[in-house]
């Protein structure tokens, strides 16, 4: 029995309508939740250190080499339903914060980076200059230190699914939460965690959430020279932004080395279930 047929099975049985129960498990996702492991924990993974990479291929970002943030094992991730990663192989984070936050969506600043299984690697040296290499704002060091991480799959579901005036309606819709709780119960996993994987955007400080940004983005390209009023405007975003939400997964979040910034990078689930990592947008935040 998988977790959505755990939730549905617990649900029906508590006397929920079974439609109810289904719309509901439409927007119940599972994440895989990281952070670093103590000794006897499985390894799932490690963040900073120095990348992994095929044998023959240049550190990511050429002649303006990207600060590498972490790599998961695929093969040792816990299974979480819905979401499609692949079945083994190695992915790789790198990320420059400042950059990216100053012009995203670009892919110049980000990468993920896919190693499928058997292909030969080693550990890449670093880059030329690397201790001289700081951020403009910050003095951080450009090698993170090395961490072993371990994870588990915990549930997930949008802010607003216990809105009264939530576009979503159920009766029992706080009923359901409790249900989520009670077979997942909360941990101090959230607020330990420096990878995640999967599950919805966070938002982080005062920076709009990612889907919020590209519907804006979406929304003012379409109405360039229209004279469509604030109103409709924000209409129009609120419909692009919940079907970017169910589109676009977070392939990844993290905490950077800076306290102001945090990483999210998104992808298609079409192109996550095609192994097609470049497509991937990058949309770091503050956290302030």
């Amino acid at each position: 029995m998988d977790r959505y047929e755990q939730f549905r099975s617990a649900a029906i049985d508590r006397g929920m309508p079974e439609d109810e129960v289904g719309r509901f498990a439409e927007h119940l996702r599972f994440a895989v939740w990281a952070w670093p492991g103590k000794d006897g924990e499985e390894a799932v993974g490690h963040m900073g250190g120095l990348p992994r990479l095929p044998v023959g291929v240049q550190w990511p970002g050429g002649e303006s080499p990207l600060p590498f943030i972490g790599s998961v094992d695929c093969a040792a991730l816990p299974r979480a339903e819905g979401l499609g990663l692949p079945a083994d192989g190695s992915l790789l984070f790198f990320l420059h914060h400042e950059e990216d936050m100053d012009e995203h969506p670009s892919p110049a600043y980000s990468r993920v980076l896919y190693v499928p299984a058997g292909t030969e690697t080693e550990v890449a040296a670093p880059p030329p200059d690397h201790d001289s290499r700081t951020f403009f704002c910050e003095d951080i060091a450009f090698l993170i230190p090395e961490q072993r991480i371990t994870a588990r799959v915990r549930p997930e579901l949008p802010d607003w699914i216990e809105d009264r005036d939530a576009r979503f309606e159920a009766g029992n819709v706080k009923q359901l939460c409790e249900i989520v709780g009670e077979l997942w119960p909360e941990t101090d996993d959230r607020y330990r965690s420096t990878l995640q994987i999967g599950g919805y955007c966070r938002n982080v400080g005062s920076s709009d959430d990612p889907h919020s940004q590209m519907s804006f983005d979406s929304v003012q390209k379409r109405a360039a020279g229209s004279d469509l009023s604030i109103d409709e405007r924000r209409r129009l975003q609120d419909e692009e932004k919940h079907q970017l939400v169910r589109e676009w997964l977070p392939l990844a979040q993290f905490p950077t080395q800076s306290e102001v910034y945090y990483g999210c990078f998104l992808l298609r689930a079409e192109d996550l279930a095609a192994e097609r990592f470049d497509q991937m947008r990058s949309y770091t935040m503050f956290t302030e």
